[in-house]
């Protein structure tokens, strides 16, 4: 069998200017949130499958890498259903890992507790532009708060970390699932038609109201209710006096706490915010994990056509490892795509260190190889990446290749002359 050298797939190799610019991003990631106050932490990769198919994921649930059970628990001739065959999986994202460490550590974390975790998922998914079947995320939750804090303080973080990378065209979009659910109930919807009315809603950007329309009447839902529902779409405004007018209309099917939470988050974020973006109320945004309870946000780069990040309240999720809710709300920003953004703008990583190459002559003496070693170790005493090779046949193309890789001085090392150039 013929070994094949392209990687499966959904997957992808990575190349040193790609590492150059995802390692850039990881430690501004890391170094921006923990002046925040969230901690680093890490869960294994590999995830219990009871814990993967707890529907808590959505749709993720149906793109699980399983993993086969080992050694003797493996009995493929006596196996009857996939579960005698699994036992594990690749994790889909980190927030299932997260409720599971945090039930399983509460007692030893602080409260509220800041979590920052970075790690790679595995999704069976159908790979396109900016979307893998494994990708980086990077999540940062606080577990505890039940209070507008914790929304605030993850847009703050998230964004002030997209500024720092010269993001500037980007949108904050934020909702709550109780505004969905008012506005679902003053149309006249029965609650156990919530989800699917919601994954019409959630077209609403691709095939805009009438397409929304068509779609719940097909349904089985009545014209005058459906254009109930939507005209509270065309009557609102996407800030603070939008929230309002809801509250106002919808009565008593909108809670005070719910529609002041949001007013709360928008304003507090417009005074506190370390760098330029909008933020909006958008009664749209739906976003589509089963498990978030309250309020929703994702960040729209208008250079990519998409979110890059997103997240929301979960405050269900660690009650079902320990029988006791326990509030939480995280926000993750999609990595791939924000790395993808950066090489399609040639972003450059600022502060690179000096660049310096030695070429050695192939006849240069033990005496100049020496030489050339004690300076390259005073270069990088002093921060300088140094690079050591072989000088080649073609030294201008050599040379060519080493400036486009940044190397600003390159020092010809001959074995006539090394003594005087060194």
């Amino acid at each position: 069998m013929a070994l094949k050298k392209k990687p499966v797939t959904g997957m992808k190799d990575m190349l040193p200017r790609e590492m150059e610019i995802r390692d850039y991003v990881i430690q501004l990631v890391k170094d921006t949130y923990k002046t925040y106050g969230f901690l680093s932490m890490e869960t294994p990769c590999v995830e219990h499958i009871e814990n993967l198919c707890s529907k808590q994921g959505g749709d993720n649930e149906k793109l699980i890498f399983k993993i086969l059970k080992r050694g003797e628990k493996l009995k493929l001739e006596t196996a009857e259903t996939e579960d005698d065959l699994v036992d594990g999986g690749l994790r889909y994202d980190l927030t299932v890992p997260l409720a599971r460490y945090y039930a399983n550590h509460a007692n030893e974390l602080p409260s509220p507790f800041k979590a920052m975790q970075i790690g790679n998922v595995w999704r069976a998914d159908r790979p396109q532009k900016g979307r893998f079947r494994q990708f980086m995320q990077c999540d940062i939750d606080i577990l505890g708060e039940s209070s507008n804090l914790a929304e605030i303080e993850l847009i703050l973080a998230t964004t002030a970390m997209l500024g720092k990378l010269d993001f500037r065209n980007f949108t904050v979009c934020v909702n709550d699932r109780n505004i969905l659910k008012a506005m679902a109930a003053y149309s006249g919807f029965k609650e156990e038609d919530y989800d699917e009315v919601f994954i019409a809603l959630d077209k609403m950007d691709k095939i805009n109201a009438e397409g929304v329309s068509a779609e719940l009447q097909e349904m089985g839902y009545g014209k005058e209710q459906v254009d109930t529902y939507l005209s509270l779409f065309e009557e609102m405004s996407a800030d603070v006096a939008g929230i309002r007018y809801l509250k106002e209309k919808l009565g008593d099917c909108l809670s005070d706490a719910a529609a002041e939470g949001l007013e709360m988050i928008i304003s507090s974020v417009n005074a506190a915010k370390d760098c330029e973006f909008n933020i909006c109320f958008d009664p749209t945004l739906v976003r589509g994990q089963s498990y978030y309870t309250g309020t929703i946000f994702e960040v729209r780069m208008d250079d990519f056509g998409g979110s890059v990040a997103g997240g929301g309240r979960y405050d269900k999720m660690i009650g079902k490892f320990t029988g006791q809710d326990t509030p939480a709300c995280g926000f993750s920003i999609g990595f791939e795509r924000i790395v993808m953004l950066l090489l399609e703008n040639g972003y450059e990583v600022p502060g690179k260190e000096s660049k310096k190459a030695y070429l050695l002559e192939k006849k240069l003496p033990k005496e100049g190889v020496l030489r050339v070693l004690e300076l390259a170790k005073a270069d990088r005493a002093a921060g300088r990446q140094v690079l050591i090779v072989n000088m080649k046949k073609n030294k201008k193309f050599q040379k060519d290749q080493l400036k486009e890789d940044g190397y600003e001085e390159i020092i010809d090392c001959y074995a006539d002359s090394w003594a005087e150039n060194l």
